[in-house]
């Protein structure tokens, strides 16, 4: 038996759904199953093709919906969940049980782990620590901006490894280890180390990029990191440089797309107005309510600049 789970890459939900996720089908259903893993991430191409749902049971979480035949689990808690009206239809009229959508929960592991003990009467205490950290992360509840950018529990270091790695093979070494490691024990890995230490010289370098390149108006920071290879910063550190602000709009590359990236500041002294899915979606991105993200061709940075301004001056009125 070969289970395929597709999850949300470079991101701590996504691995830590990934995660929970197997050890709930080796715990309820197939014990002695063979896992592999793809990691997927937005872009202005295609997200799926046939080949990825080459296992006996695939499964995607923490990502958007697929109507592929070969798709057995689906779990996901974005406002943005599906491609397509054509998709959510598929998904509303196929009442599978296995396939589940909430986007009430701030965190997809956490959802995962609720529905598995109470539809299927799966519980993992020993994976408490690793949802309870979902949910601060993936929820952004630190309790301050500080807390969020100066890393100072496993969880936040082993984010800022997901987050900034190269390629999936050490993300997927850490879901790995998350099925049965705790956290504290991950990060010591010397393989993991040996990736957390120049990423951390590079986040405390990136602080003072954003903080040079950054500029706040009415509430909005704003910042262009075209060029610099910066995509997996930590998304903090606007709020960490100027406390008052309420949103964040910035543009970046990375080695498959440009990037428009919004987000709201989670300590933010004022009510936010705007819903930042909703705002992505009319740009063909998505994400929550209070964080989104659009994807553009890696070429059409002058397309990704002109839509970072157009919401960041909607942001700002």
């Amino acid at each position: 038996m070969r289970v395929k789970i597709l999850y949300h890459d470079h991101c701590f939900d996504g691995a830590a759904a990934a995660a929970f996720f197997t050890r709930f089908i080796q715990g309820r259903f197939h014990p002695d199953a063979e896992f592999a893993y793809t990691g997927l991430a937005h872009k202005a191409s295609n997200l799926f093709d046939d080949a990825m749902f080459d296992g006996d049971v695939n499964a995607i979480v923490d990502f958007k919906y697929s109507p592929h035949p070969r798709l057995t689990w689906w779990f996901d808690h974005h406002q943005s969940a599906f491609l397509s009206p054509e998709d959510a239809e598929h998904f509303h009229r196929e009442r599978s049980e296995r396939k589940m959508y909430d986007p009430t929960f701030r965190s997809c592991t956490n959802f995962i782990a609720t529905m598995a003990r109470e539809k299927f009467g799966f519980r993992a205490p020993d994976l408490d620590d690793l949802v309870s950290w979902a949910e601060i992360i993936d929820g952004a509840q630190y309790e301050s901006a500080k807390a969020a950018v100066e890393l100072g529990a496993p969880a936040m270091k082993l984010t800022l490894v997901i987050e900034g790695v190269k390629g999936s093979e050490m993300v997927q070494k850490i879901i790995r280890w998350m099925t049965h490691e705790p956290l504290s024990k991950i990060i010591e890995e010397p393989e993991v180390q040996r990736e957390y230490k120049p990423l951390y010289e590079r986040h405390l370098k990136t602080i003072d990029v954003i903080a040079k390149r950054a500029e706040c108006d009415n509430g909005v920071v704003f910042f262009d990191l075209i060029g610099l290879d910066l995509e997996g910063y930590n998304k903090f550190i606007p709020y960490y440089l100027f406390p008052q602000s309420i949103y964040t709009v910035s543009v970046s590359t990375s080695s498959f797309r440009t990037k428009v990236s919004v987000g709201s500041n989670p300590w933010s002294p004022a009510p936010l107005a705007h819903n930042l899915a909703s705002i992505c979606e009319r740009y063909g991105g998505g994400g929550h309510a209070r964080v989104g993200a659009i994807s553009f061709d890696i070429k059409d940075v002058e397309g990704a600049r002109k839509v970072a301004h157009e919401i960041r001056h909607e942001l700002s009125k």
